[in-house]
């Protein structure tokens, strides 16, 4: 049975890592799970210097999933490189570090400071808002993301995936421009943006009052973008989105995804990555199948 899969050039083991924010750099998750296990350990959000976050609630329970509106809260790479990496190069896996910035400048300054640090890939989340540009996401404008897809490209050492909001009309055309900035493959979907009323308080839950969306609701949109994403462009995909069993994961294969990243499951089941492995390798035993291969993006 071969799980190995590829992105940037970067061999994994298999195809299951986590999302970004929902395990932290793992420490807390390697008291539950062999992290040695993973195909790779997608590590919560880094950006140049030290982010607070938004204030508190910032985490409401939902039907069919949860809000967050953490705000990528971190304490900025150099203490990521000195604290995590050494850590989590303690285990069998690969690194995969979200990076995350409110201007080109600062994507760049991160990137570049990861280019000399031992990890393997970069997920570039265009989800921020552009403070030059009043606020509007890198992810909603196709130029944006280019734009900042191509600077980072520049100052990167590493491969680098682009992190795609599903907030948008057409994600094809998204997908496309990431490709043409120069990205090594795309994971998607990124939250999708949503909100929670306290009816006896009669005020939002969240502080911030809007947050991202996810969990098992956002499944079906985040296989429609996948399987669209995977038709427009050529390149490897991670898929996530409501993901928490290997029937889940293997939606996304046969949608074209080339590996898969468990999210909100984590927070209900610490264990949910090993069941989301465990099930796909039963599905290709009962099937006979040898490679993903055989079943990527037939859909």
């Amino acid at each position: 049975m071969d799980l190995k899969v590829e992105i940037g050039g970067v061999v994994l083991k298999n195809p299951v890592t986590v999302a970004s924010g929902t395990f932290g750099s793992g420490r807390e998750f390697s008291e539950f799970i062999d992290l040695n296990k993973l195909g790779a350990v997608t590590v919560k959000g880094v950006s140049s210097a030290p982010w607070k976050g938004n204030p508190a609630p910032r985490i409401a329970e939902t039907y069919g999933g949860m809000l967050n509106s953490v705000g990528l809260q971190n304490p900025g790479v150099e203490k990521f490189i000195k604290n995590d990496i050494p850590f989590l190069r303690e285990y069998d896996t690969k690194i995969i570090v979200n990076i995350a910035g409110k201007t080109i400048e600062e994507y760049c300054d991160v990137a570049e400071k990861l280019s000399h640090a031992d990890i393997d890939l970069i997920e570039l989340n265009i989800s921020c808002p552009n403070v030059k540009e009043g606020g509007v996401a890198f992810g909603t404008d196709p130029h944006m993301a280019r734009e900042v897809t191509k600077e980072v490209k520049r100052h990167s050492k590493h491969p680098v995936i682009v992190k795609l909001s599903p907030n948008v009309t057409d994600i094809t055309e998204i997908a496309k421009a990431a490709i043409e900035g120069g990205a090594d493959g795309l994971s998607l979907i990124n939250t999708l943006l949503g909100m929670a009323i306290d009816i006896h308080k009669r005020k939002p839950i969240l502080a911030n009052v809007v947050g991202g969306f996810s969990g098992p609701a956002i499944k079906p949109v985040a296989l429609r973008m996948v399987y669209q994403a995977a038709k427009a462009v050529s390149v490897p995909i991670i898929g996530m989105g409501g993901i928490s069993t290997g029937e889940d994961a293997i939606e996304f294969i046969l949608a074209g995804a080339t590996a898969i990243a468990v999210g909100t499951a984590n927070f209900r089941n610490p264990k949910a990555t090993m069941d989301v492995l465990d099930g796909i390798k039963e599905y290709m035993i009962s099937n006979g199948i040898k490679s993903l291969n055989e079943i990527r993006g037939i859909i």
